[in-house]
């Protein structure tokens, strides 16, 4: 793979004695659709949450964008981050929560336009006129005006997208972005994550336990154990003829739920 857009260096995450990404070596190219599949515990959610740096590592680099993240360049050397330089690589990284996240006293619209305003400085005018175009493009924009608990659970995913979407980033994460929904909201959160896939240029990492949507929108799947990347490939070729023993045994186990 060349010219990755995400790329894991030997990384190791820790929580005490327990290694939940166990020297990772992992890729993602410019453009490309991966998703992360795995049993509680296999340090899929991690990745992501490293990434954001909401979790410190304790060894290896995380490069985005051919910079590292945790580290910085001092000279010809690689020293620890400072903060304005990890804020400014992870600029580049959009993430969408399992539970939306959202602020309770603002409208879907301030939702939208307050970390542009607050943290990229945009003019309120700007950041209001993207809000409103990006709230369109996943299909609210009759609700702009209404507060998250005035929404239904995938209205509010919808607003937590758009959300991400308003930092222009380059980078999006969707950690589980349909787990807190009712089975029929399911759908329309979807349905704005594969026209992300399709029409726009993003790199997308996804963690999910929706077997058949990994399977449509993504180029490649990785299945996590032990934190560990056990086996990967084309999802056609990793759902139908999985290699791996524990890989078959998580398939057999969660396509028949």
């Amino acid at each position: 793979m060349t010219d990755p857009k995400i790329r894991f260096e030997k990384v190791t995450k820790r929580y005490g004695a327990l290694v939940v990404l166990d020297q990772l070596q992992f890729e993602v190219a410019e453009g490309e659709v991966v998703t992360i599949i795995g049993p509680s515990g296999s340090g899929k959610t991690t990745v992501l949450r490293v990434l954001m740096t909401l979790e410190p590592i304790q060894d290896g680099i995380i490069w985005v964008g051919g910079e590292p993240l945790n580290k910085m360049w001092s000279g010809d050397r690689l020293v620890p981050a400072s903060e304005a330089h990890i804020r400014s690589v992870r600029s580049r990284i959009g993430m969408v929560f399992q539970n939306f996240n959202l602020f309770p006293h603002m409208t879907a619209l301030e939702n939208c336009i307050e970390a542009p305003v607050q943290s990229l400085k945009l003019p309120k005018s700007e950041a209001v006129e993207r809000a409103v175009e990006l709230l369109e493009m996943v299909g609210l924009d009759d609700k702009r005006s209404h507060y998250p608990s005035q929404l239904s659970g995938g209205q509010q995913q919808r607003v937590a997208i758009a959300r991400a979407l308003a930092m222009r980033p380059k980078i999006i994460l969707f950690d589980e972005p349909t787990s807190a929904l009712d089975p029929e909201m399911v759908g329309e959160v979807l349905t704005v994550i594969r026209e992300l896939a399709s029409a726009h240029s993003y790199t997308i990492l996804l963690v999910t336990h929706q077997m058949g949507f990994a399977r449509e929108i993504s180029n490649r799947v990785c299945f996590f154990d032990q934190g560990r990347i056990v086996e990967q490939g084309e999802p056609g070729r990793l759902f139908e003829s999985p290699r791996n023993e524990r890989l078959k045994l998580f398939l057999s186990k969660i396509l028949q739920a």
